[in-house]
């Protein structure tokens, strides 16, 4: 029962990409994409790359420090080579084996540790991500000189230090265990979703967009929220939409902002691929040298 539950989920979520991405091409001229895309710098889009894999390093030393309060003591590169086999799953197969439950899978199985801590880190690595995501995006809302945005900007400053209490409060209650990383996990977060901004403002460069760049940024962090939803395989569509409709609110260039979402999806596919390889070679999970705490 549980198995056809996983094929019914997955099935769905692909109906769903499908039906977004179609949608989106119905909208748009897919000739200027392919053309926005040809024209395209390759030197930006390395850099871009190159800090999109940063992005992920970081990710994974603060999904780590996590492990640690839990006593799994891995290696940083250990970590890193299941975090990159995570992210193949998440993308490449979606026959039902999520990247984060293939994770609690072979943790649980190679290391004597409750199912519900497990699933508790992985659950706070990523809202402790989606927190960063909220308070970047509160910060350049505050900033955009919209008029749409008139007698709203001090929500948006306010809610950056009630979104960090809030969260402090939950882990407080919920999953003490982890409070003395606390800041520090939060530092990482902060520093993984600085370098996908970075990763976006070389996309930017390379379709040589100069103007506009903060609302961009902006499209960018509410579509990474808007694809942590569960709905979509990945993500893939409701990041589009997200970028097609906020291009729209902003009175950006669709086609364009559509363009940005879909490089940016091509750097991931690119870069989560290279976890193919630890899908054929058994990753190792290394311990690292027992350390005084």
């Amino acid at each position: 029962m549980a198995k056809l539950n996983k094929k019914v989920t997955t099935t769905l979520k692909v109906l769903i990409s499908a039906v977004l991405i179609y949608f989106i091409f119905t909208k748009i001229d897919v000739t200027e994409i392919k053309h926005i895309l040809i024209k395209s710098n390759p030197l930006y889009l390395l850099l871009a790359t190159f800090f999109f894999i940063i992005s992920k390093f970081i990710g994974a030393i603060r999904l780590n420090i996590y492990f640690h309060q839990l006593k799994i003591m891995l290696t940083n590169k250990s970590n890193f080579e299941l975090y990159l086999l995570g992210m193949f799953y998440n993308l490449f197969l979606p026959g039902g084996i999520g990247g984060d439950a293939y994770k609690g899978y072979i943790l649980k199985k190679t290391f004597d540790i409750k199912t519900k801590k497990i699933v508790s880190v992985l659950v706070l690595d990523r809202l402790g991500g989606l927190l960063l995501l909220f308070i970047y995006a509160c910060t350049l809302l505050a900033f955009l000189k919209i008029e749409l945005l008139d007698g709203y900007r001090w929500m948006f400053i306010v809610a950056i230090p009630l979104s960090v209490i809030v969260f402090w409060l939950l882990n407080k209650k919920f999953f003490n265990f982890v409070l003395p990383i606390f800041w520090k996990s939060t530092a990482l977060s902060a520093l993984v979703q600085l370098a996908q901004l970075i990763c976006i403002w070389f996309i930017l460069l390379a379709l040589n967009i100069e103007m506009n760049q903060i609302s961009y940024l902006i499209i960018f962090l509410i579509s990474s929220i808007v694809a942590v939803v569960p709905l979509t395989l990945g993500g893939i569509g409701s990041r589009e939409v997200t970028f097609y409709y906020g291009a729209k609110l902003l009175g950006l260039d669709q086609s364009i902002s559509v363009g940005i979402s879909v490089l940016f999806f091509l750097i991931t596919a690119l870069v989560s691929l290279i976890g193919a390889w630890y899908h054929f070679k058994k990753v190792k999970l290394e311990l690292a040298q027992k350390t005084s705490e």
